[in-house]
């Protein structure tokens, strides 16, 4: 029996909200890197009360307890690769930036969680001009949705073309590739992304899936990137591998609670306890 060497497991980073309903943020960041047989760290930027109907309350993490426990993992653990999603106001947002560029940490995966898939703005003018000037310079990959491209390239998407034009734009706020997904997309552009590197402009294509639980999918998806990114993959098979991730995990999506249920981080156990 050959050994393993657990001191060689990989390690990425999530820094992101709770989701009490396990369906998102952190909760799904961790599920996700673990399915990976990557071990997930943590830092806490809020707390949220939700459930599959919807949030109920939000109680921000104070900037000096994000610094802590970002500093608590860097100088003990070997992190390849973080991921960085509801950072819920300005102060949080600068903070994150500053300890990253403190520790001159580049493979960065930035969702910039600022819209929602149907359109709704969750963070102040203030918050999201913070992002698109301090954090987004920063993202090795950055993967906004439809509204925040839109808001990020300072554009109306509406077409595949838009699509591409908005990542080009995004790319030259100083993120070294640019992923705009198209998922909140009802006709025929859902399912279908768009990745910019600076040389490379692929469009990419997975199967649809026909679900209402989707809720999740943005956090999962940049959190199979970060994964990938720890262990060892470029960047662009990283987003592939990780839509391909996604992709399976929402064939399995579950239809939990009375509302609108999360994807199945772990699908594989699904599929065996189905089959």
């Amino acid at each position: 029996m050959s050994s393993f060497n657990t001191s060689q497991v990989p390690i990425a980073m999530t820094i992101a909200g709770s989701d009490s309903g396990g369906g998102a943020g952190i909760q799904a960041d961790l599920r996700t890197f673990a399915f990976h047989c990557v071990h997930g760290t943590s830092v806490l930027t809020c707390i949220t009360a939700q459930n599959t109907q919807g949030v109920k309350r939000v109680d921000a993490t104070p900037p000096e307890a994000v610094t802590a426990q970002f500093e608590a993992v860097m100088i003990d653990m070997r992190v390849g690769a973080i991921k960085t999603g509801m950072l819920l106001n300005q102060g949080i947002i600068k903070t994150v930036a500053k300890k990253l560029v403190a520790f001159g940490f580049g493979n960065v995966v930035v969702d910039p969680v600022m819209v929602s898939r149907a359109g709704a703005q969750l963070l102040d003018d203030d918050a999201v001009k913070t992002i698109r000037e301090q954090l987004i310079p920063l993202a090795a990959i950055a993967t906004p949705n439809r509204y925040e491209a839109q808001i990020l390239a300072d554009m109306e998407i509406h077409t595949l073309e838009d699509m591409q034009t908005s990542a080009q734009k995004i790319y030259k706020l100083g993120a070294r590739s640019v992923l705009v997904k198209g998922g909140g997309f009802t006709n025929k552009l859902k399912g279908i992304d768009v990745w910019f590197d600076g040389d490379r402009l692929e469009v990419l294509q997975t199967e649809v899936i026909d679900t209402q639980h989707t809720h999740g999918t943005g956090c999962t998806l940049s959190a199979a990137i970060a994964a990938n990114l720890a262990l060892g993959k470029p960047r662009f098979q990283a987003v592939q591998d990780a839509k391909n991730y996604v992709t399976e995990a929402l064939k399995y999506s579950l239809a939990i609670g009375q509302g609108q249920g999360p994807v199945g981080h772990f699908y594989p156990l699904l599929k065996t306890s189905i089959e």
